[in-house]
């Protein structure tokens, strides 16, 4: 069987799982946020906090939860970074430096998972299980929680509350994501993933040395790492390394784990808006640049140009022979265009246009399908554009869902939209302008350019890949990086929630002959091209000095 066949038949069996998971993932989705029963266990948790779970909130309560939930979050993780030497089961390895413990404990909890350290040789067992992979769950369940106030405010008229934030929180990691990756830690146990307390252990001589590895709770981490759209790895190597993503089966079992929720969220959002078919149109936008994506990246790297590359097949430098270019670039394409950034090869290594893709995919906002919650509402900010956009053409007054687009609406959605670039290219361009952090750079030129652009891309946009060549474990990177991280979570949730608010004030405006449907093919292509405009203006002349003159140049 030749690799692009192989490739082939990965994409399909992914597609027919996604298929089969869609409806009832997203049904029981729907249910759990529209519910007004609360379980026993939930309650007790309720108890603990002082949350009452029936009382709704407006959109600045819901905020100030989600602030002071985060804030929190990121305090204990970082305090817990900071006493590990004195910590139980912490192998032996000292406290986190200051500057690194809060780029960790940012990154965490905004669910980027940027990592500028190796896990196996610097967190034990309780800051892995007890802090980063509690936050795994946690910083999933805010963005879905995020997600679904925004749906409320499309689905309910003349009321400014948007629900509860702590019960939507407990809900979302009690009845979904906890019960999904206890079953998706068990099926990596039985792939091959390790699940273990372990100490450090030698594993054999090599060049007159020994190699040391540690074992630790990683099929548990690396389930909800994956269903959470969370990215951060056990070790260094994140989902190259063996323990954590053994063979190809593995490999496309934790694609399926990456892709899942965020797709079959948008089956939720039609159910709780009234309208099944509105959630199809937002599907079929997100499945088709996906599909896209994954063409023009396996089309890239297993492109033949020179020998080498004959021999190998394709571009195989930085790929793990267990997975191929196929497994590989399944990989790369689910994890940027998601809010993932685990990674199962080297994606510096990747060709130049190869690379470009990765970083076009976090451009785009991470929508399609995006992140857990965060590609939801991503992908809802730009419908409202779109619409907006559809007004202006034909000289209505633009209408999404039932609800009237005004100024307000989109002074909030463009704002929402100018965070992120503000953030990458600020950054990128003081970075550049500065002497120390060029100095980070493993390689120069627009590659060089590339690893740094990349960086912030990935930052700001909450993935937390990265092009790997860049040592971004220095004073600079760590704080600036951790800034980008909080900046382009919650100041994007406060847009997306003051949006929800004001649309769940309004009166349903009544369909007429002249209203834009938007659950028609025609709209979904205005959504598609809305997207790819946007952000080609946006990046174009980033992505013309880094990977673009580097493909052109190969």
């Amino acid at each position: 069987m030749s690799p692009q066949l192989a490739g082939l038949l990965q994409l399909v069996a992914l597609m027919a799982a996604l298929a089969l998971s869609y409806r009832p993932l997203g049904d029981h989705l729907a249910r759990v946020y529209s519910s007004d029963r609360h379980y026993r266990p939930e309650t007790w948790i309720y108890r603990v906090i002082g949350a009452d779970p029936a009382a709704e909130m407006r959109w600045p309560a819901y905020l100030r939860a989600v602030l002071a939930f985060s804030a929190v979050s990121v305090l204990l993780l970082y305090l817990m970074q900071r006493v590990q030497g004195s910590l139980p089961g912490s192998l032996g390895f000292s406290s986190i430096d200051p500057d690194q413990a809060f780029n960790t404990a940012a990154s965490f909890v905004a669910n980027t998972n940027w990592q500028s350290y190796s896990g196996e040789q610097a967190m034990g067992h309780v800051v892995q299980t007890g802090g980063l992979a509690v936050q795994n769950f946690l910083s999933a369940a805010v963005g879905m929680a995020v997600a679904v106030a925004l749906v409320r405010g499309f689905a309910r008229s003349r009321t400014g509350e948007l629900g509860n934030f702590w019960a939507d929180l407990v809900r979302g990691t009690v009845r979904v994501l906890l019960p999904i990756a206890v079953i998706g830690a068990v099926v990596l146990v039985a792939c091959g993933v390790i699940q273990n307390f372990s100490g450090i252990h030698s594993v054999g001589q090599f060049d007159g040395g020994t190699q040391e590895w540690n074992g630790g709770a990683v099929a548990s981490q690396e389930a909800i790492k994956q269903l959470g759209t969370n990215g951060g790895g056990y070790f260094n190597a994140n989902s190259a390394h063996p323990f954590e993503n053994p063979n190809p089966l593995s490999n496309l079992f934790e694609i399926f784990l990456i892709l899942l929720i965020p797709f079959a969220l948008t089956r939720t959002f039609g159910r709780m808006v009234g309208s099944l078919k509105q959630g199809y149109a937002i599907l079929g936008v997100m499945a088709v640049i996906w599909l896209g994506f994954t063409a023009l990246m396996m089309w890239t790297e297993f492109a033949h140009r020179g020998p080498a590359f004959e021999i190998a097949g394709g571009a195989m430098e930085g790929k793990e022979s267990r997975f191929g270019i196929a497994g590989s670039s399944l990989f790369a394409v689910a994890t940027t265009l998601t809010s993932t950034g685990a990674v199962n090869s080297f994606h510096s290594s990747y060709t130049g246009f190869g690379g470009g893709i990765t970083m076009l995919g976090m451009q785009l906002g991470e929508i399609a399908p995006g992140g857990v919650g965060s590609g939801l509402y991503g992908m809802l900010i730009m419908a409202v554009i779109a619409v907006f956009i559809a007004g202006l053409m034909v000289g209505r007054t633009p209408e999404y869902l039932g609800k009237k687009i005004g100024t307000r609406q989109i002074k909030l959605a463009a704002c929402y939209l100018l965070v992120t670039p503000a953030l990458v290219l600020g950054f990128t361009a003081a970075a550049m302008a500065l002497p120390t952090p060029a100095d980070s750079m493993t390689n120069s030129g627009a590659h060089g350019f590339s690893e740094i652009l990349y960086a912030y891309t990935s930052a700001a946009n909450n993935n937390g890949s990265a092009f790997a060549g860049l040592n971004a474990d220095t004073q600079w990177f760590n704080t600036t990086l951790g800034m980008a991280m909080l900046l382009g979570r919650f100041l994007p949730m406060a847009f997306v929630l003051a949006l929800a608010g004001s649309l769940a004030g309004q009166r349903p405006v009544p369909v007429t002959a002249g209203t834009l449907r938007t659950d028609k093919p025609l709209y979904a292509g205005l959504l598609g091209g809305t997207i790819l405009i946007i952000t080609g203006l946006t990046y174009f002349p980033a992505l013309a000095l880094g990977p673009l003159a580097e493909g052109l140049a190969s």
